[in-house]
């Protein structure tokens, strides 16, 4: 019993230690690059990072095959800086167009707070400087090396630079762009709706030239690397697609470099995602598109990843008008409004290995919080439906322990008789766990039973962005941060050593006193975790001396 104790304990420090470091990421993320480093690349570490020329795909193979020579390239005068800046405010949006590819080059969410407490700023999904760079583009390729190829390098003309949502039902915001010669036009429209993180795209092609005009719409999101220090645990940053069997795939960044992907794939979706926020990418859901990935600045300390998806073969013959509607998502992971966008998009809330448990955990969390109305007491309402479930299982291991209390004295008795007699004692004791029915691992199984429940948990507080900031009560207005005052960690650490002297005393001296110490150890690392999942184990805890207590004093008392 002892050893097995033993060897649970060093486990799941072991796990302790990882979530910690995991943690330790999510509070204080390292930068991707050192500002030397920016300034010695950039100039200045808030300079706007611009688009390079071989950031634009290059048409399917098999279409190129098919239809001759295709220009990858701008074929429409040199590369533009960056032009004016089109400003445009919604109820949860602030972002900037720029007039050059008619790029979204900005988005504060002016519902989520950097930090309640001490930075209520809005968060900066997507940005332009050098070091934060995440940007979202669209444009056409054409078929032919003669022909109109308005890429995400054209000046786009604007009408006013300011838009603000107000009172409307929709906010259309148009940019248009015209060839030199006057024959072929471009408008994309953005149209966003109040309350929607959700964003509608429309590009208007218009061919007044004598030649039917053919080529394909790319939409792509490109963005900088954000590091990860832990070897263990980590929320996941890179590119995510979605696959027609298998539902989706990750592309991390290391792999993007290995090479670039050409994939076909019926509608779907591409996303650029990281902890609690992504941008998305949903073309028509029954088009016939080809997934890509590029790597620019490969030789630079800050390389640029992009995903992307082009659409099939468009064809517009003279004096006609097309128009190619698609979805841009840029916003926080909201399980049950992204879900309702595409089919599998919900999986970009990644819970990793223990998804299985983790999302069956987060609806009946979700579920609770429809009728309390507060995360805190969900969490608590959660941690009691755990345990009822778990009840019996934790009644066998409370009653194995309480029988290995009571014998104790007469263990130790045998380990004084037979102290000299390794193979005598073990045999001794073996023998008054048959006669007492005692099962030595009886109080090990049920607490391997429910670690990887209290992994999923932490898995469904760190990632659900609907849990990030949530307010409690009293100075618990944040429960995906450490407790800033160390109450919880602390009521915890008393708990477990209250939970400690109900359990039996182990028999070695020197295991005795490193039990004794796990209060104090697991209270340290504790008052690094979520203050969400330390009140989960807390009540976890205050719910399992009682349920000890009581079992205990019956058998003794028996």
């Amino acid at each position: 019993m002892d050893t097995q104790r033993l060897i649970l304990f060093a486990a799941f420090m072991l796990l302790s230690m990882s979530l910690w470091q995991t943690w330790q990421i999510q509070v204080n993320p390292p930068p991707t690059i050192s500002n030397d480093v920016t300034a010695a690349n950039t100039g200045s570490a808030n300079q706007t990072a611009l688009p390079t020329k071989d950031d634009i795909p290059a048409v399917p193979v098999s279409t190129q095959q098919t239809q001759g020579a295709v220009s990858s390239a701008p074929s429409i005068g040199q590369k533009l800086n960056s032009g004016q800046r089109v400003s445009v405010k919604t109820d949860v949006f602030d972002i900037e167009i720029d007039t050059i590819g008619g790029d979204i080059r900005r988005v504060a969410l002016l519902q989520y707070p950097n930090d309640v407490n001490e930075d209520p700023s809005p968060v900066i999904l997507m940005n332009d400087k050098s070091g934060l760079f995440f940007i979202s583009q669209t444009g056409l390729l054409s078929s032919s090396n003669d022909s109109y190829a308005p890429d995400h390098n054209i000046n786009y003309q604007i009408s006013k630079l300011s838009y603000e949502m107000g009172e409307q039902s929709e906010l259309k915001v148009p940019l248009n762009w015209t060839s030199d010669d006057g024959k072929f036009t471009l408008t994309k429209i953005y149209t966003f709706t109040p309350g929607n993180y959700e964003i509608a795209v429309e590009h208007q092609i218009t061919n007044n030239s004598e030649n039917p005009w053919n080529g394909h719409l790319y939409r792509q999101l490109q963005r900088t690397s954000v590091a990860q220090q832990s070897m263990f645990l980590h929320t996941y940053t890179g590119a995510m697609i979605s696959k027609e069997v298998d539902g989706f795939e990750k592309i991390d960044f290391p792999e993007m470099l290995e090479g670039n992907l050409s994939r076909p794939n019926t509608g779907g979706w591409v996303a650029m995602i990281q902890h609690h926020f992504m941008g998305v990418w949903v073309p028509p859901q029954n088009s016939a598109e080809n997934y890509y990935t590029r790597v620019t600045e490969k030789n630079t300390a800050d390389p640029h990843y992009i995903v992307g998806t082009i659409s099939p073969a468009q064809q517009v013959n003279t004096t006609e008008t097309i128009v190619l509607k698609d979805s841009l998502f840029i916003g926080p992971k909201l399980q049950n409004q992204i879900k309702k966008i595409a089919p599998g998009i919900d999986s970009t809330v990644d819970y990793g290995f223990l998804s299985v448990i983790a999302h069956p955990i987060y609806w009946l969390l979700e579920k609770i919080q429809s009728v309390v109305n507060n995360w805190g007491w969900s969490i608590i309402f959660l941690t009691i439906i755990i345990k009822a479930i778990f009840y019996k299982l934790s009644a066998v291991s409370y009653k194995s322990m309480a029988h290995m209390r009571k014998v104790t004295p007469r263990l130790k008795a045998l380990q004084e008789q037979f102290k000299d007699d390794s193979a005598g004692k073990n045999k001794a004791m073996m023998e008054l766990y048959k006669k007492e029915k005692i099962n030595p691992l009886g109080g090990c199984l049920p607490i391997l039973v429910q670690i990887p429940v209290f992994i999923a948990l932490y898995w469904v507080l760190l990632e659900s962005v609907e849990m990030r900031q949530a307010d409690f009560m009293l100075w618990l207005n944040n429960l995906s941060a450490p407790d800033p005052y160390y109450v919880l960690p602390l009521i915890m650490g008393v708990s477990m050593f209250v939970q400690q002297k109900l359990n039996p005393a182990p028999m070695d001296p020197v295991q005795a006193k490193v039990m004794m110490m796990l209060p104090i150890i697991f209270t340290v690392f504790f008052a690094f975790f979520p203050s969400g999942l330390v009140l989960y184990w807390v009540v976890n805890n205050l719910l399992s001396i009682a349920q000890q207590w009581y079992i205990t004093r019956s058998i003794e008392n028996a």
